[in-house]
């Protein structure tokens, strides 16, 4: 068999981290040693964890580095928050995938990537361009290197990225226990009493559920068919970050969004301002998740390093509105937290993957594929 290398990427904090940063530093790096394990127990030859400063060096420009030392044959590279719910059988598709003898790539999500496996990759990222993230990698592949790209998105798991806090509780709730570092009990309150009071609701044939963000058919399809409430959706700015312009880096070969991103949400926001964010969704809805990320991307831009700081973000998932230094974010939080209905705020996770983590049944073996 072709030995094949596991390369996790996590990234060192920034100094002067914000404590919510850091709890999520120590989940991502407890996730990292447990992918150590799981990768080598499936016959990964070696598995590399990797810090670098938080700089702004492209992930395309750090992969082509590390690809150069290591001379990998086969290749399986992750961040470190992500696929935290795959298994062994999730973990040895990926490196049998790298093992191949013909250049070749398997990702966890073709158009949305946080994990991806490539045969042969020594010589097939020997010309990959600065790509601004993982997520633009397998388009590179299939589009650019003309490499043949397969995904496990049937999957729906494999989906779960740790990106915020938030990502922690919900992924508490799938395993039936506490099994990473995460928020504390006084940080946590909040979101809590709105999971369960949103549970409750979805078993109410009449009530209105409102997701509204980067959420899915497969994902509105579940919720459809596992709850008892009515779904109403706002699918907007799927491939956000895989898509956006800028995302190829120099490489104009990856195709772009002819457009910035736009949200209909966000036109009412800016119509109304952020405060109006609770009034608004209770005017839609009994209850609502909502992708704050497409709301900041509406507004800034799809390059994160114009939004406000991630600790900012991290406090706005967790309806901590005191803890939010920029004012846009602050309002838009205080309004959500202060609603007369249930209203969660995440990223991607939360309104894809993550609903069957906050909706479905408690425990392991009940997160939804």
């Amino acid at each position: 068999m072709v030995p094949v290398t596991v390369l996790v990427l996590a990234p060192d904090l920034a100094p002067g981290a914000g404590p919510l940063e850091r709890r999520l530093d120590e989940a991502r790096t407890a996730l990292a040693e447990r992918h150590r394990r799981g990768f080598l127990a499936v016959g990964a030859a070696s598995v590399v964890i990797h810090r670098d400063p938080p700089d702004d060096t492209p992930f395309g420009a750090r992969l082509r580095r590390l690809t150069g030392e290591l001379r990998p044959s086969g290749l399986v590279v992750l961040g470190a928050g992500a696929i935290p719910l795959a298994n062994a059988a999730d973990r040895r598709a990926f490196v049998e995938a790298a093992a191949a003898d013909h250049p070749s790539a398997l990702a966890n999500h073709r158009f949305s990537a946080d994990a991806v496996a490539i045969a042969c990759a020594a010589d097939v990222l020997r010309d990959l361009p600065d790509l601004r993230s993982d997520n633009a990698l397998p388009r590179w592949l299939a589009e650019v290197a003309g490499i043949p790209v397969r995904d496990l998105a049937a999957r729906r798991r494999l989906a779960v990225d740790v990106d915020s806090p938030l990502d922690l509780l919900l992924l508490e709730r799938a395993w039936g226990a506490p099994t990473l570092p995460g928020p504390d009990e006084a940080e946590s309150r909040v979101v809590r009493e709105r999971l369960a009071a949103i549970r409750t609701l979805a078993e109410d044939p009449s009530a209105e559920l409102l997701v509204s963000g980067r959420t899915s058919a497969a994902d509105l399809r579940w919720l459809e068919g596992r709850t008892r409430s009515r779904t109403r959706a706002l699918v907007e700015e799927r491939g956000l970050r895989t898509a956006s312009i800028g995302a190829g880096g120099e490489d104009t070969r990856v195709r772009a969004n002819r457009r910035p991103p736009r949200s209909v949400l966000g036109d009412l926001v800016d119509r109304d301002g952020p405060a109006a964010l609770g009034a608004l969704l209770a005017g839609l809805a009994d209850a609502a998740l909502v992708d704050s990320r497409v709301l900041l991307a509406h507004r800034l831009g799809a390059d994160e390093r114009a939004w406000p700081p991630a600790e900012d973000r991290f406090a706005s998932d967790l309806l901590l509105p005191d803890r939010v230094a920029d004012p846009w974010l602050r309002a838009l939080t205080r309004a959500a937290a202060g609603a007369p209905i249930p209203i969660l705020l995440g990223g991607h996770s939360l309104v894809g993957p993550g609903v069957r983590l906050a909706l479905g049944r408690r425990g392991p073996g009940h997160h939804g594929g």
